[in-house]
């Protein structure tokens, strides 16, 4: 008689569990919007929501402790003219948290320790650049204040968020809207989806493809696509007779994927949240009740189911808490294990808050690895939070700019430099002109 051979993996009984009533945030009014983002952010302070507002956008903020019921009259973040749309916490600094909306801006927040305590109105920073409603944000995961956002445009912008200036504009690639937008774990790369059916891989400072690939999901419903180990690809989407899929593909030889399995006939889009540190990947549906997760490795079928989490209750939206901000050492405490198995096994090393090169380094070419912390004994902050500082007067000579070159963004920083660049050969020449008429 033969024997089912059972793969070794020691995530094989991996199991999540919903915290109890007391821990939960009840009576929060959740954006009814039908836009295909996370709906939420969350990091070792706060957890943030988009909330439904009359006559704007809005998005909550509250400390993680304040569990319970939600007044009504909970101050909101509430700039935005329409609705919000995405919202993404920096991973540098927890109090600093990035929104895009309808109205075509992103705006950048700064929430003051312990929570609002009124209504926030004025950004730090307003980012224009975008014609049609923003509904992407993901904040560069090495780099410094460097922001990138993804509108109905069909338009990619990188922004130096510190001067309020976009420095990269990606507006030939994308024939259509694009469906997700994210960072390589060093920010080298950029990985995007888009409705025409085609997932591309970018170079951000030059906007240049560095390789793409048609038709990944054969449905007409919406592909996410994330980075995951060694540079390889997982999408997710629907076949032709609209059951969710997941695939894995090896950009480097993009013909066929290494796999494509079936999931169910569910119709929410499926959000795949990775980590890089254990090689798991989370699939999150929109309107399920249910989380899967696999494990990515190196060997057949590369995809491998490990288990699923169930609840009572439909997902909106699914946000990924930074591993900085776990109570690891409660975990270890009831672990009877070695130190060692529980460092390299259970929690490896994982990225920390601190950022390996400033914005302006970056856009000149420099690349940044990420600085790992240990999670042995529990993350204490050793270093204060990267501190958030604006330039003003590059800021308003950006805003001012920009207000009469609304979408021109690139063009206008185009034409700053070559007016910068006269102005210096005037200088010039006019000291020249100084130093002949002297002579004479």
């Amino acid at each position: 008689m033969s024997r089912k051979v059972v793969r070794a993996s020691k995530f094989r009984h991996v199991f999540g569990q919903g915290v109890k009533a007391d821990q939960c945030y009840d009576d929060i009014r959740i954006s009814q919007m039908t836009w295909d983002s996370n709906f939420c952010s969350v990091n070792p302070k706060f957890v943030a929501m988009i909330v439904d507002a009359s006559g704007g956008g809005a998005f909550l903020v509250l400390p993680l402790n304040k569990t319970g019921r939600i007044d009504m009259s909970q101050p909101t973040v509430c700039g935005h003219t329409g609705p919000v749309l995405d919202i993404e916490f920096c991973p540098h600094n927890d109090n600093i948290i990035a929104s895009g909306s309808e109205d075509c801006s992103v705006m950048i927040w700064e929430i003051p320790e312990g929570g609002l305590v009124t209504p926030l109105n004025d950004p730090v920073v307003k980012l224009e650049g975008h014609s049609k409603r923003v509904g992407i944000l993901s904040w560069h995961p090495t780099a410094h204040n460097v922001l990138m956002s993804a509108g109905c445009d069909n338009v990619v912008i990188l922004w130096n968020v510190a001067c309020g200036e976009a420095m990269v504009r990606i507006d030939s690639v994308h024939p259509d809207l694009i469906y997700s937008a994210c960072w390589n774990r060093d920010g080298s790369q950029i990985l995007t989806s888009c409705k025409d059916k085609t997932i591309r891989v970018l170079d951000p400072r030059k906007g240049t493809v560095i390789a793409e690939k048609e038709k990944t999901h054969e449905g007409s419903r919406p592909v996410k696509a994330v980075f995951v180990s060694e540079g390889k690809i997982l999408s997710t989407g629907f076949s032709r007779m609209s059951e969710r899929q997941v695939a894995l593909w090896d950009p480097k030889s993009f013909g066929e994927p290494l796999t494509l399995q079936e999931l169910d006939t569910s119709s929410g889009v499926l959000l795949p949240f990775f980590d890089p540190d254990t090689g798991i990947v989370y699939l999150c549906g929109k309107g399920d009740s249910s989380i899967r997760y696999f494990e990515v490795t190196d060997e057949a079928p590369y995809v491998h189911y490990l288990s699923m989490y169930s609840s009572k209750e439909s997902q909106k939206g699914m946000g990924y808490m930074p591993k900085r901000g776990l109570e690891v050492n409660k975990l270890y405490t009831h672990i009877h294990t070695s130190s060692d198995l529980f460092q390299e096994d259970l929690y490896p090393d994982t990225m920390g808050p601190e950022p390996s090169v400033e914005a302006n380094e970056w856009f000149e070419g420099k690349e940044g690895q990420p600085i790992l912390i240990s999670l042995k004994d529990g993350f204490a902050t050793t270093t204060k939070s990267k501190e958030f500082k604006v330039h003003k007067s590059l800021l308003k000579t950006t805003s001012t700019a920009m207000g009469h070159q609304h979408g021109n963004t690139g063009e206008v920083h185009a034409l700053q430099k070559e007016v910068k660049a006269l102005k210096e050969t005037v200088e010039e020449l006019t000291k020249r002109v100084s130093k002949l008429e002297s002579k004479n």
